[in-house]
């Protein structure tokens, strides 16, 4: 209310007094000139004398008129540190705030920046930092401190104005001592606030322990994670494996995996913190209180013949099934899924059903019996699709089905796009990565075939029904 009322009396009222005086003395002038008109106008030098009266009273309003102009009603100036706080730029004064338009008022276009720099551990610093800033009407929205044997790193969510450049953000930052600067675009998902964003993470991870790769890639950006086994396919030691407490080494952090051997994050544009490491170490530890899990959703279909057929998530309990579908199924076919000696599929499938590597559908008849698995493997910064039907299953469609159902998959799990490595002789691969309708890119190295599928526009959880939803 006191803001309000100040500039409310700030206004000059309307002087009506003074046109009530204005208007009478128009009116007596009217009456003098007409006696004085009456008076002369008899007189032998009547007619020029009323002339020269008519010339003065025109130059008279002339001049009433300029100097009315001259001296018209000025809108009062607020002073700065007047009753209110008003000052210039604020909106109460009636200036544009920042990230408004000079001209015509109109919205400004701003970007949104991620930037995290170093500063001195000294009284000011990040004061100094601030007020850089804000000289080139960029707003903070969020700020992390990450406190540091020598500095403290400042981690920002800023606003600002679209034609500011980074490389002109980051020189006026180390003018204002910030150094080891870092800055990249932000979107609107970077607006949650980290807190939250964290619980979001390990709520995911504690539902499936295929999400914990995905949450530590959300949690830590742009970065690669590597899951490596304790053992490799041939029964020998992988490597050695990190300390229970992990291993941070600057772009790198070694976490040991629950499911045994290490996970590896790295990210050589950008040192980890602590508290990153800390977090990514807490989410880890997470997985490993809560044990294996998979969500036991299913999806009952009917075939075009009018089979039943159940879908669902897939983990190791389904090892022996899987191996007993190897056996029914040709060594064409082995072959073409793994591209290498068909004796050695067996040893894959404990790596391929490990939800730490990604996630695998698997299809079964109302018997009971595997007759199909689809795979979505995290590879890094990329994701590999890969399809097994047994031969009798095969040209129903199933492969379409799984394939779609994993592209929804990928796109609920952020990826940019997915592969499939395959044989250019295989033909029914080729036709459901084509069937998938989105933008296609075909890589052939040596007869084998690299088809990528970009995500870019793909909707969320978006299945393209291909069966008849069964009712039970």
């Amino acid at each position: 209310m006191t803001d309000v009322t100040s500039v409310k009396t700030a206004r000059r009222p309307h002087h009506w007094r003074r046109d009530l005086v204005e208007l009478a003395a128009m009116f007596t002038a009217v009456a003098v000139a007409d006696a004085i008109a009456n008076m002369i106008g008899h007189g032998p030098d009547g007619p020029f004398l009323l002339i020269a009266s008519a010339v003065a009273l025109v130059a008279t309003a002339a001049f009433h008129t300029w100097w009315a102009h001259r001296h018209s009603h000025a809108p009062p100036t607020v002073a700065p540190d007047t009753v209110g706080g008003a000052r210039p730029g604020d909106p109460r004064h009636g200036a544009v705030p920042a990230g408004l338009a000079d001209e015509g008022n109109e919205l400004r276009e701003t970007s949104l920046w991620r930037m995290r720099t170093t500063v001195r551990d000294a009284p000011g610093s990040l004061a100094a930092l601030c007020t850089a800033l804000a000289r080139y009407e960029v707003d903070i929205l969020t700020l992390q401190t990450h406190p540091l044997a020598e500095g403290t790193v400042d981690e920002f969510l800023l606003r600002a104005p679209a034609s500011l450049q980074a490389q002109q953000l980051t020189r006026e930052v180390a003018a204002a001592g910030g150094s080891s600067t870092w800055i990249e675009r932000a979107d609107a998902h970077d607006l949650v606030d980290t807190p939250t964003r964290v619980l979001g993470l390990a709520t995911r991870t504690a539902l499936d322990a295929a999400e914990l790769p995905l949450a530590l890639r959300q949690l830590l950006g742009r970065c690669t994670i590597h899951s490596l086994p304790a053992v490799t396919l041939s029964g020998r030691p992988a490597g050695q494996t990190p300390p229970e407490e992990g291993v941070l080494e600057e772009t790198v952090m070694r976490l040991r995996d629950p499911n045994g051997g290490a996970i590896t994050i790295e990210r050589p544009y950008l040192p980890f913190t602590p508290t990153e490491f800390a977090r990514a170490r807490a989410l880890v530890e997470l997985d490993a209180r809560l044990g294996p899990r998979v969500p036991r959703s299913e999806d009952v279909l009917t075939l075009p013949e009018g089979n039943e057929i159940t879908v669902r998530r897939a983990d190791q309990s389904d090892v022996a099934a899987a191996k007993a579908m190897h056996e029914r199924c040709s060594d064409r076919t082995l072959s073409l899924r793994y591209h290498g000696p068909v004796g050695d599929a067996d040893r894959y499938l404990t790596h391929l059903l490990s939800p730490r590597f990604g996630r695998t559908l698997a299809v079964q008849t109302a018997s009971g019996r595997l007759v199909a698995l689809g795979h979505l493997l995290w590879d890094g910064d990329e994701t590999e699709v890969a399809l097994l039907v047994e031969d009798d299953w095969q040209r129903r469609g199933i492969g379409s089905e799984l394939l779609g159902r994993l592209v929804a998959l990928a796109v609920d799990a952020g990826c940019a796009s997915v592969y499939a490595v395959t044989q250019s002789s295989n033909t029914g691969m080729v036709a459901a990565m084509r069937g998938l309708g989105l933008p296609l890119d075909y890589q052939i190295e040596e007869g084998t075939l690299v088809v990528t599928a970009r995500l870019e526009g793909c909707a969320a959880h978006e299945e393209r029904p291909r069966f008849e939803q069964a009712e039970r």
